[in-house]
Parts: structure tokens; sequence; C-alpha cells
């Protein structure tokens, strides 16, 4: 056996480490993933007024600022059985919906497309062809015409006479595993950088709510403060016209896209690759008319559609059988083993423990969670807002749901997602208007903080754009005794326990064929899909909010 390691793993959140081991025909025949940056940020917030909860959380991670801040938030009001305002609800999963947009968009284009576009590539293609290439995929592509293709390519010229390619470095160039032709890797460099003015675009709209992101600040116990941007006119205008421009782009370039690499890496769906073991978790949420929600909660097995069991919180664990921690009577504490004298992890044995991310399972399952799990959990519970949306593009890429569970699957979900998100944030926003016009202005539940329990626990299940997000948060004496994250990349990064059991991310890369190991591509690529979030998965305190002890960082 051969042992391939890659180091970082992800563009911009770089503490993801995976070590392969291949046969002579260059075939994964195992996987270790690991988290390789401690962070403990549960720390900070004992001892601290549960009402700041959210302000601390919410610098767990600055991508995913918004949905810890409510996270922490929703759990100490759970502890206080504190009931929030219709009008604070929508108003926060308007900042939501707008942060999954952004996300979605944010993570294909900037954190993933490069693993299937090859930038240079672009330059050797013909514009007049890029036009006509980007009608089978869209009636009105976005941005196509001869003319901008031509200020792509020259743009990309520059990069490329300049000696570096800017944010186009570091990819593989020219990789076998690339399937594109120039004329698509011009359309979709040309969204690329499209992408960038986007994600500037539609920050606004979380901030016209959230008052400013990244750590949005308007969310507070009992509620929301952004009160008078619910009652400015302007306002809500300004946050519909920023999601019709999002809409726009969506609808124009990202679906396209996506149906664009469906066809070109179409044997690679098909067959499979990167593929987990189908084991999939949702909690559902985001509440519409007549108490539909967006998502709906439930758990697959085996990819066994037809029979999705609903979601029980009571069955989740966490363990740290083979993570770099340790119990010591009653304390714990973070126990870091080194690696190798060659530098890599420790994994030899099955005691052996490689990675900073703790082990939740489900009914002693490893599961994955996100974008896909939510599509196929909906899709097969009937839920009517999101089935025409799956329907229409499985019908125009000629693609069956099983496909979807794949590394370009994921992705599709994704867009897929992001699709039905922009169609019913309107929704939203007209049920505020609605309740804004009938006289319906609460956007608080009033409490005194002094009569409320000196002792409780609380805790949360949230979707979020990289998918379940759980917080728990113990109260003694109106102060926060502990407090506990596990976020969608802790459940899709899990490492093995003394069972073997892989996690999502381990599990996908096993029998991938590696074209050249010295530039692990395909690695990569399956990664990616899962949209890691480093910062996020790194915890210390167990799910149950159970107090494990003291934690000190000791040198070994």
């Amino acid at each position: 056996m051969k042992k391939i390691v890659i180091d970082p793993i992800t563009r911009i959140e770089g503490h993801l480490r995976a070590e392969i081991e291949v046969d002579e025909n260059n075939i994964v025949k195992e996987a270790y993933v690991s988290g390789s940056l401690f962070r403990g940020i549960e720390i900070i917030l004992k001892d601290r007024d549960p009402r700041d909860a959210g302000l601390l959380a919410g610098r767990i991670c600055g991508v995913c600022t918004n949905s810890h801040f409510r996270g922490a938030v929703s759990a100490v009001e759970d502890a206080y059985g504190l009931e929030v305002p219709k009008n604070a609800e929508i108003i926060r999963d308007l900042i939501a919906m707008a942060l999954f947009i952004q996300d979605h968009v944010v993570h294909f284009y900037h954190l993933h497309s490069l693993d299937f576009v090859d930038v240079t590539s672009a330059l050797e293609a013909d514009p007049k062809l890029a036009t006509k290439e980007a009608h089978k995929y869209a009636k009105q592509p976005f941005r196509n015409s001869h003319a901008h293709y031509e200020a792509v390519i020259i743009k990309l010229q520059t990069f490329v006479n300049a000696g570096r390619l800017g944010p186009f470095s570091n990819g593989y160039w020219g990789h076998k595993d690339y399937r594109l032709t120039p004329e698509q890797n011009l359309i979709m460099i040309s969204h690329y950088l499209e992408a960038l003015k986007f994600q500037t675009n539609i920050s606004k709209a979380v901030a016209i709510f959230g008052g400013k992101t990244p750590h949005p600040q308007t969310i507070v116990v009992g509620g929301v403060t952004s009160v008078a941007d619910m009652l400015n006119p302007q306002r809500l205008n300004d946050y519909l016209f920023t999601i019709k421009e999002a809409k726009d782009f969506i609808d124009r370039a990202y679906l396209p896209d996506m149906k664009l690499i469906a066809h070109a890496y179409r044997g690679e769906i098909k067959a499979g690759l990167g593929r987990a073991n189908g084991n999939f978790m949702c909690a559902g949420g985001y509440e519409f008319e007549d108490e539909q929600q967006l998502f709906c909660n439930g758990i697959i097995y085996n990819h066994e559609f037809e029979k999705i069991e609903d979601f029980d919180e009571s069955k989740i664990t966490e363990e740290i059988d083979r993570a770099w921690y340790r119990v010591r009577g009653e304390e714990a504490e973070p126990f870091y083993t080194d690696l190798n004298e060659d530098g890599t992890l420790k994994t030899a044995q099955n005691e052996d423990k490689y990675s900073w991310i703790k082990a939740p399972r489900y009914s002693g399952k490893t599961m994955e969670t996100g974008p896909l799990a939510r599509v196929l959990i909906s899709y097969k519970r009937e839920n009517r807002l999101i089935k025409s949306f799956v329907d229409e593009f499985l019908e125009e890429t000629d693609l069956e749901l099983i496909d979807l569970s794949s590394t370009i699957g994921r992705n599709c979900a994704r867009a897929i997602e992001t699709g039905y998100i922009c169609e019913y944030i309107f929704k939203l926003v007209s049920r505020l208007i609605q309740n804004v016009k009938y006289y319906d202005t609460d956007t608080w539940t009033k409490y005194d903080f002094e009569t409320l329990p000196k002792e409780t626990k609380g805790r949360v299940f949230l979707e979020v754009p990289r998918g379940m997000l759980s917080h728990f948060v113990n109260i003694k004496e109106q102060k926060i005794k502990n407090f506990s994250v596990i976020a969608p990349t802790t459940w899709n990064a899990t490492p093995k326990n003394f069972d073997g059991k892989r996690g999502a991310y381990e599990e996908a890369l096993i029998g991938l064929k590696i074209e050249d190991t010295s530039k692990p591509l395909e690695v990569i690529k399956v990664l990616h899909s899962f949209d890691p979030c480093l910062a996020c998965a790194v915890h210390v305190i167990d799910s149950k909010g159970k107090e494990l002890g003291s934690y000190k960082i000791k040198s070994l």
C-alpha cells in the first residue's frame, strides 16, 4: 500500500487533512480525514451571561456566523421556554435564507468549481462557440455575448502573462480528470468572476435585517432588534431587489452551470463516484404557510429512499475513541498524540487518535447531512415546495434520484436547493408585509431575566447551509455552565471509532482511482463536494451538555 497525504484540502478553510492508502493500481483502499486545528471556543462561553451566547458563538466561524449566532440564541430561548414572535421568526428566516443563497454560490464557484474547470484551457476557447454552448443549458444565459467572453479571455491572459493566475492559482491544470471543453471552461470562468460581484451584493440582504455581515448583531434572546427595518418600506424593497438580482444569477448561471457539469461528468455520476454509505439525516425546518416546512425531517439508511424514519434527537451520541481527547477520572482534556516520524497521522492501530473532530453517531451509525440529505428526504416525503424543482432538474439532465448521491450529485442538490429557496423566500417577505399591514409589529418577547429559572437546559436543531447544526446549553445560577455544538462538518468529517465505521468523507473516497498520485485532484474534488467547514467542526463538550471536566492544553 502507498500512502498519500493532502494537507490542506480546502481553499479558504484550510485545516483539513486527508491521508489515503492506495493499492498498486492507485485505487483508494482506506482513508483518514483529520481536522488538524484545535479551537474549543465553548470554553470562552463558560460562566458567561446566557444572553451573550449568540454574540460569542457567532465567532465560531467567519463564514457560518449567522447560523451559530441564531443557534446559540435559540438554545437559550429553549432553555427558558421563551416563545419568539412570528415576525422575529420570519426575519431570522430571511437572514438565514439569504445566507443559504450566498453560501451555496460562493462554495461552488470560489471553493469548488476549479476542481472541474481547467482555467488555462479557456484561453483556447472560441467566444462565438461559447455563446452557442451556453444556450444548451439556459434559454437566456447570463452575460452571454461574444464581447463579454472576449473580455474574459483578455483578463485571463493578463494573469497568465504576469506569471501568476491570481485567484486561479494552485490548480492541476491539464489534469486528465478535467472533462470540459475550452468553451465550457470559458463559460464557467466567466461565471466565477461574476460570482465575485454576486457575493458582495447578496451580503447586503443579510445585512439589511442582520445589521451587518459577517457577525450580524440583531438576533437577541426573545426576538430581533431590526424592527425599524421591518417597518421601513425602502428596506423591504432593498431586500427584495437584492434577492431578485440573486435569483436572476441562480436561474441563468448557477443552475445551468450545474446542468453543464452534470452532462460533462455523466460517466462519473453514473459510476457513483464520491458516494458515501447512504445514511442521510435532516432535522427539518423553516415554516411556510399551513405549517408546511421548507425542509422535511427524516433519516435514510443505506440509500433506502422508501423507508424514511422520523428524526429522533435522543438517538444522537458523540464519541472520542479516535479523536485527540482523553478522559481522566471526571476530567476530560485535549490529548494530542503527535504524528509519526515521517509526518503522517498515527493510524496503524485501531486505538490511534488522528483528528480533533469528535465522532457523532445516530443510532450508532455515521450519517451524511447537508443539501443532498435535505433534497432526498424532502423529495421522498412529497414536500410540495421542492418536488417540482427536483423533477425538472432530473428530467433535464436525464438523471435518477440515486445519481444525486455522488460528488457531482451533491453539487446538483445544492444548486436545486438554492433555486427553490430563491423562489419561496418571496413568500416569507409577503407574510411579513401582511403582518405589518394588519398592525402586528411585535419582534420581541418581553421577559424579566431575574425571574427566569436559575438552572435549566436547552437545545436547538437547525438546518443551515452545510447541514444539521445543533447547539446545547446548560445554565446554572443564570450563567452558562456548559455549551456544546455539533456542526454539519462534525457529522460528515467524523473519524472512525473503535468499531471502524467510516464517516461520509472517508467512505466517499473508498474505491476512487487516482490518475496521478502527485496531483490527487480526484480526492480533493470529493471532499470539496461536502463544503467542509473545519472551524465549525472542532468542539469540546459532549452532545448532551454533560460536563466532562475542565479543559487544558498540555504539552506532551
